[in-house]
């Protein structure tokens, strides 16, 4: 799936909703529960989420992935399946640490 910054996705497994914050320059497969995300507004056929990709999204972080460099999505509506590339994982980004005050 082509990905550009803005688009709303949700599961096919779970109540997860994101949006895309930066795209990377290729194709990816995103994955949620280990269904593909479809557009916000299509029709959803539940299905049943994978052993192993049950571990939940949080609300407002940030997911990104070193096989996809580029790649960010924010999570709108958190949810019970694991977002990933395929069936790799995504992971929480980092905070950046703040500058120090003296």
């Amino acid at each position: 799936m082509t990905l550009k910054p803005g688009t709303r996705l949700c599961s096919q497994t779970c109540d997860t909703e994101v949006v895309v914050v930066t795209a990377p320059d290729s194709d990816v497969e995103l994955t949620c529960g280990g269904a593909p995300l479809v557009p916000k507004g299509e029709p959803v056929a539940r299905v049943d989420i994978s052993a192993g990709l049950d571990t939940g999204t949080q609300l407002g972080k940030r997911y990104t992935s070193e096989d996809a460099p580029g790649l960010e999505v924010l999570v709108t509506k958190a949810g019970a399946g694991t977002l990933a590339i395929g069936t790799t994982p995504l992971e929480i980004k980092a905070a950046k640490p703040l500058p120090a005050s003296d």
